[in-house]
């Protein structure tokens, strides 16, 4: 015990080795987040400030015309209004319903394992198959999906071909990833101790208290963290919508999502507001930092436990 005590403490040169072999295995990822990541953002924010800029040739026009362009334009607004839409109605829906199948998957029922994975599957297809998937499945004319409303006597559907049904529809294919919410829901789950399910059973509380008053409260941590990362999610939904409309904003820019506004204006034909498109990008930026800082100040109702 004593010479454990008085173990001579490293060196200085030995503290250096292994602090230089540790940078050396930790550059390769950070080399690839400076020049992947905070070059390009660097760049973006300093030719946001450029009236014309293609890329190809050098910018022109500094200024903040830009900043001042973009809130003139009426996409810009309706950009806007599809991803609030989307993000408010979607991101409710989405934590609820994941959250109701993770307690009815974390029961003892038989086969609960097999519902699992069959769940979660959908969640390991790539985007653009499962935006072709759907294209496919919801086709107006040849699509399964109104045969199955036809079978059920249901009038069909228009899905993304109509304004009124495109958003409805869009939400109900995002539940489609569902069992990636549940997954983490079953890990909070997994964490409640059961001595308070045992002491509220002896206290005869139902089943409804004890979800209200232990397994809620105790999942805060969850979602809370849910909830930062859907809102993000969603503000930058882009790659299942381009997949499953093939680009194309639907019948009256129902579904102009906001990186599509961003998009188009980055790689337009005339090849001349990608200054306008960093602009944009920048103003969602700062509205993700904004809405998260705002989760952050008002978490107190989250509960990590009993302090020490």
């Amino acid at each position: 015990m004593s010479k454990l005590l008085n173990k001579p403490k490293a060196s200085g040169k030995s503290t250096y080795m292994k602090s230089w072999q540790g940078w050396l295995f930790i550059s390769p990822v950070l080399l690839g987040i400076a020049f992947f990541t905070l070059l390009p953002m660097a760049e973006s924010f300093y030719f946001s400030f450029f009236r014309r800029y293609n890329v190809i040739t050098a910018p022109e026009g500094f200024g903040l015309f830009n900043y001042k362009l973009m809130f003139q334009q009426k996409d810009f607004w309706q950009a806007i209004k599809v991803t609030s839409v989307y993000t408010v109605i979607s991101i409710p829906l989405y934590m609820v319903l994941s959250f109701l199948l993770a307690v009815l998957l974390n029961s003892k029922i038989k086969g609960v394992g097999v519902y699992r994975v069959l769940i979660y599957l959908p969640v390991i297809i790539p985007v653009t198959v499962s935006g072709i998937l759907w294209r496919n499945f919801t086709d107006v004319d040849f699509g399964l999906a109104n045969e199955m409303l036809t079978s059920l006597g249901l009038g069909r559907s228009q899905f993304f071909e109509s304004a009124k049904s495109a958003m409805p529809s869009l939400i109900a294919m995002g539940l489609w990833n569902i069992g990636g919410g549940m997954v983490l829901w079953l890990s909070a789950l997994k964490n409640v101790p059961q001595n308070l399910y045992e002491a509220a059973e002896i206290d005869g509380a139902n089943g409804f208290t004890k979800l209200f008053k232990i397994t809620i409260p105790m999942c805060t941590p969850m979602i809370f963290y849910n909830l930062i990362i859907n809102i993000i999610g969603s503000l930058q939904t882009f790659g299942s919508v381009v997949a499953l409309t093939g680009g194309s904003a639907g019948d009256g820019n129902s579904l102009l999502f906001y990186l599509m506004k961003v998009y188009n204006d980055a790689f337009n034909i005339a090849g001349k507001t990608m200054g306008l498109a960093c602009a944009e990008s920048w103003f969602l930026f700062a509205v993700i930092a904004i809405l998260t800082a705002v989760v952050f100040k008002t978490s107190k109702w989250v509960f990590y436990g009993e302090e020490a």
